[in-house]
């Protein structure tokens, strides 16, 4: 059976065709600058090279997705639609088959994660009407993290403010976290059961997680995706009172979210959102590049030791996502004096370049240190064949 799996973002749609079990991709791209003057498409048939037009313009949503429909309708049937939806709420706590009751319950969501959610159920409406006889699934990326204990997910704020509004932590890159939470047994060869684990999840967006014997108990993102590490274009954690100031001081709600979402995090550290570009004006001598360098990595390196505290003993840190898995000089950055937590890295291993899963840790660390690719769209389409029941 056929997969297909989609990704509605704010201003970009991934997509990817994968065989139920997994084993394989049919065809893979993104639309990119959806609504800008200048946009891209990349795609990929299988294991072919890909293709990429660096000056398509997609006006809207519905038109990337028009195009993205019409790849997939060279590959073949389609069995099974996947969508990654960024917010489940407290409605969603696994992987839901679509009917009008859920796309309700979706739509009550929107005031959680506004610029998210609408995209993702925009996504799920247009693949309703291209397949209506095909079963569709929402994965919902705060569906790992279902598993904190209250004592992680609650925020020491008024009662009222949970029962009314939903203000907890419910984390997010739950497809990611829980893919690495899949594999890492496999690759030191113990049970899952029997391993606590640190997920590092580096990207634009940028998660951290603690996971003992396969299940999520902590999490750096929030409520929103907006709290824990600093990312691209995101601050991370911010005293809550800077923004009561800035809104006694004129900044309108509106300004303020966009300021928060878009134009934070290492670029406004710095003026650029992508770490290789930073490292490139770091290298040129550039104070504030160097600035927003240690500022990334310090901030990773203190959800480490503090996941390093929740979980008691560490079996394995794992780097993963572009950041983490392409970034050896960051990632020598962040584990930079924690060898007292068993953390050592090994140089030359750190610094090989390969497309999987690979071991950096020194000889002499107790504890290992990985590097593991993410495979979100295979972790969609393994929960979809699962809710479907076509795997176990």
């Amino acid at each position: 059976m056929n997969i297909l799996v989609l990704n509605c973002g704010s201003s970009s749609v991934k997509f990817s065709i994968q065989l139920a079990d997994g084993d394989r991709e049919l065809l893979s791209g993104r639309a990119e600058g959806i609504g800008e003057a200048r946009g891209r498409r990349r795609w990929r048939h299988g294991g072919d090279a890909e293709a990429i037009d660096q000056a398509f313009a997609f006006s809207d949503h519905e038109a990337a997705l028009r195009w993205v429909l019409e790849l997939a309708s060279e590959v073949g049937a389609i069995g099974a639609v996947g969508h990654r939806v960024v917010h489940g709420g407290e409605h969603f706590h696994g992987p839901v088959v679509l009917d009008s009751d859920t796309l309700r319950r979706l739509r009550d969501l929107d005031p959680l994660a506004p610029l998210h959610n609408p995209h993702n159920r925009a996504g799920i409406g247009m693949a309703l009407q291209a397949w209506p006889d095909v079963p569709q699934v929402a994965v919902f990326d705060t569906a790992f993290h279902h598993a904190l204990p209250e004592h992680a997910y609650r925020y020491a704020v008024p009662e009222d403010w949970y029962r009314r509004f939903g203000a907890r932590r419910y984390g997010f890159h739950g497809t990611s976290h829980q893919y690495v939470s899949r594999v890492v047994p496999d690759i030191l060869g113990r049970p899952s059961e029997a391993l606590n684990i640190i997920s590092l999840h580096l990207g634009n967006g940028a998660s951290a997680a603690a996971i003992q014997g396969g299940r999520s108990i902590d999490t750096s993102m929030g409520m929103t995706p907006l709290e824990g590490l600093v990312m691209g274009t995101r601050p991370g954690d911010v005293d809550p009172g800077l923004l009561l100031h800035l809104l006694r001081e004129g900044v309108p709600p509106q300004q303020l979210e966009q300021a928060l979402n878009k134009e934070s995090g290492l670029l406004g550290l710095c003026g650029e959102n992508d770490l290789r570009a930073v490292h490139a004006l770091a290298a040129r001598g550039d104070a504030a590049a160097e600035r927003a360098l240690a500022v990334f990595g310090y901030r990773v390196r203190k959800y480490i030791g503090a996941y390093a505290a929740v979980l008691g003993r560490v079996d394995a840190l794992v780097f993963t996502a572009g950041v983490g898995e392409n970034d050896a000089a960051m990632r020598a950055r962040i584990l930079q004096g924690l060898e007292n937590l068993g953390l050592r890295i090994d140089p030359a291993k750190n610094s090989l370049v390969t497309d999987g899963a690979r071991a950096i840790q020194a000889a002499d660390s107790p504890t290992a240190i990985l590097v593991v690719p993410t495979r979100e769209e295979q972790e969609i389409a393994r929960q979809v064949a699962q809710t479907l029941g076509h795997v176990e």
